[in-house]
């Protein structure tokens, strides 16, 4: 269907792209459920949607791009049970839930920052959106789609899929989805297995509860995004994004629940990017194999060889395509601080060159195969691969080797400035962090060569008390047939 096909093309030609009847196009993106540090695996949903933010804005589109914070509802398991995730961490640290919500929101915001995201047009708080999700309830109950058990209230699945179809954008039946949640033990309030909560009496205990008609208690994670997408981007807007882990069911139950409560489509694209995984396995908190971005930028983490630069680890996300997986080592991570490296020396090395007369090479097709790239379902690293290939001419130019007439050097002058800085985000690090990675990397170059110089005049009692010396500040350094090599061991 139309309606809910993934994104494939887009803006090859401006007129390809036709958003709703809105002045703007309608971008929403499931954001962070704010009880923990940001760690790499959450980095790739908001650099990848930044990208279609930045684009979309390129093009000339009037982009307002909502983006939410969940601070109550999501429970630790998807079964409707459990704890509060804020919740939870509050009790642990012994505070009030918005004051973990605060602090992580806080250093959320830090980090996206530190990896040049944009700040979205609108950032709802599900907390601060209560009535709103207490009246799209209403409304599903008024429809016929939902019911109240004890003070809870859920949404009825199976009465829904008679009327529509729920599992159309996860290509699911509902049949599977029955038999696949888990049965019903007679404890359960709901009617079916797959049904989900909408709202959720509380507790005694749960700190986090509002007055409703049904009881004092909270809604349902799901109904938050469906809530707040229609309040600030209408009944029906254009592109919804967030990561594949979201697709089934926190997706599917958003359009059944906007269908069930407005009657129609609530999404005209759906795009989904994949996963970071680490050993093959996705990278998350419910799995403990998670490096924070924090200990990403600071090398502090035992699966982390050195630092890494924020503009790293934004280059290392937008050199694979987002709808493909993306494994995690310390070998993809130094590929990629060198090509960032490569093609900003590049752009830097443009900036200085002189024009010729006339050109000795063609560098017609680059710009064309840039945006044609972009414009293929964002397709980011093909778009860096055409400008590594503009590089090359770059370094023939700075080298004698090759021309280019004003003209050329203006336009690849105005294509790296489009696209490096301003479409992609890639920018200079700051001086303080670059200054202290090769402070770092030179003076570690300094010891080697000066055990180089001792171990050739035989004195090998000062090299091993040298290499013993950096052992106690966990830095290991190893003699092979190809040199010296070292490592800072957490």
């Amino acid at each position: 269907m139309a309606t809910l096909e993934i994104y494939n093309s887009i803006a090859r030609e401006k007129q390809e792209f036709k958003p709703l009847n809105h002045p703007y196009v309608g971008l929403y993106v499931c954001g962070p459920t704010v009880y923990g540090e940001a760690h790499l695996g959450h980095s790739r949903p908001y650099v990848t949607f930044d990208l279609v933010y930045r684009y979309l804005t390129f093009l000339g589109y009037k982009v307002r791009y909502v983006r939410n914070i969940t601070d109550v509802g999501h429970l630790v398991n998807d079964a409707d049970e459990g704890e509060d995730k804020i919740a939870k961490q509050a009790r642990l640290e012994r505070v009030e839930p918005m004051e973990v919500v605060k602090r992580y929101a806080d250093s959320f915001h830090d980090n996206m920052d530190q990896l040049n995201t944009l700040r979205p047009s609108i950032e709802p708080i599900a907390s601060g959106h209560i009535i709103e999700q207490i009246e799209m309830i209403k409304q599903i109950l008024d429809n016929g789609y939902g019911y109240e058990k004890n003070g809870s209230v859920y949404f009825d699945v199976e009465k829904y899929n008679k009327d529509h179809h729920y599992g159309k954008l996860s290509g699911r039946k509902i049949e599977d989805i029955l038999e696949n949640t888990r049965s019903l033990d007679g404890k359960s309030d709901k009617k079916h297995s797959a049904d989900f909560a909408l709202w959720k009496k509380a507790m005694p205990e749960h700190i986090m509860r509002w007055p409703s008609p049904w009881s004092d208690g909270f809604p349902g994670w799901h109904l938050e995004c469906s809530a707040m997408s229609t309040k600030y981007l209408g009944e029906q807007f254009d592109i919804h994004g967030g990561g594949m882990d979201l697709l089934f069911p926190h997706h599917e139950c958003e359009i059944a629940q906007n269908k069930a409560s407005k009657g129609i489509e609530p999404v005209k694209y759906w795009m989904h990017n994949n996963m970071i995984t680490i050993n093959g396995q996705k990278m998350g908190k419910s799995l403990g194999n998670f490096i924070t971005l924090n200990e990403l930028f600071s090398g502090d983490h035992k699966l982390v060889e050195q630092p890494y630069a924020p503009m790293t680890i934004r280059f290392f996300i937008l050199q694979a395509h987002y709808r493909s997986t993306v494994d995690f080592s310390n070998e993809a991570l130094q590929a990629a601080q060198k090509g960032l490296k490569r093609l900003l020396a590049g752009a830097k090395t443009l900036l200085e060159l002189d024009s010729s007369d006339s050109s000795s090479v063609d560098i017609s097709n680059i710009k064309p195969a840039v945006f044609n790239a972009l414009s293929d379902d964002f397709n980011s690293p093909i778009a860096i691969a055409q400008l590594f290939d503009a590089v090359k001419i770059i370094n023939s130019v700075k080298d004698g080797k090759a021309t280019l007439s004003k003209n050329d050097l203006t336009e690849l002058q105005d294509l790296f400035n489009d696209v490096v800085f301003t479409i992609l985000g890639l920018k200079e690090e700051s001086k303080d962090n670059s200054d202290n990675n090769e402070l770092v990397n030179g003076l570690m170059e300094t010891i080697i060569d000066t055990r180089k110089e001792l171990k050739a005049r035989k004195e090998f009692e000062l090299t091993d008390q040298i290499r013993d010396n950096l052992a106690k500040h966990n830095v290991q350094i190893k003699d092979t047939r190809e040199g010296t090599i070292w490592s800072h061991e957490k």
